[in-house]
């Protein structure tokens, strides 16, 4: 459909006849789209099934459920973050720190407010991986052990996920 919109009140005497031309020629049209388109345009408009319920997944909106009991382990992200991450669900329990790396070289940095740390990790976790702060992860210290510690520090049980 094609409106026109002009700043006076009454028709335009050029629009009303655009319109004439349109609506008399409205078979042409249809017929050239459905040319160009292959068949999709009349294809579209043409009235459709409502889809039946029977053998789809409904999303009602509603959250996902969570596990009352949370599986946590520690990960180093893509981004340096180091973290503690719920294995049933997948979600972010606490952020610890970064690892910074320069020059090639990856250091532990502690989320603490004298880190410079917005959101600083509570005062029975920073006490406990306050000396893996500023540790250095390389071929004698690698990530893998670095997390494992982590996770005995926090009393987390080690699981096999990434």
């Amino acid at each position: 459909m094609v409106e026109f919109f002009s700043k006076s009140s009454e028709p335009n005497r050029d629009d009303a006849r655009m319109r004439n031309i349109l609506r008399e020629n409205r078979s042409t049209i249809v017929r050239l789209a459905d040319q160009f388109s292959q068949g999709a345009y009349s294809a579209s408009r043409a009235p459709r099934e409502a889809p039946k319920a029977e053998g789809l997944i409904i999303h009602t909106g509603t959250r996902t459920p969570v596990a009352d009991i949370p599986e946590p382990y520690a990960k180093v992200s893509l981004n340096g973050r180091v973290l503690v991450v719920d294995g049933a669900s997948g979600r972010q329990l606490d952020h610890l720190g970064n690892v910074l790396r320069v020059v090639g070289e990856s250091h532990f940095r502690l989320a603490t407010s004298a880190n410079g740390f917005f959101d600083p990790i509570d005062d029975d976790k920073a006490e406990a991986l306050a000396s893996l702060d500023g540790c250095r992860i390389d071929a004698d210290f690698p990530e893998s052990a670095f997390l494992a510690e982590i996770e005995t520090r926090l009393g987390i049980k080690p699981t096999t996920n990434d």
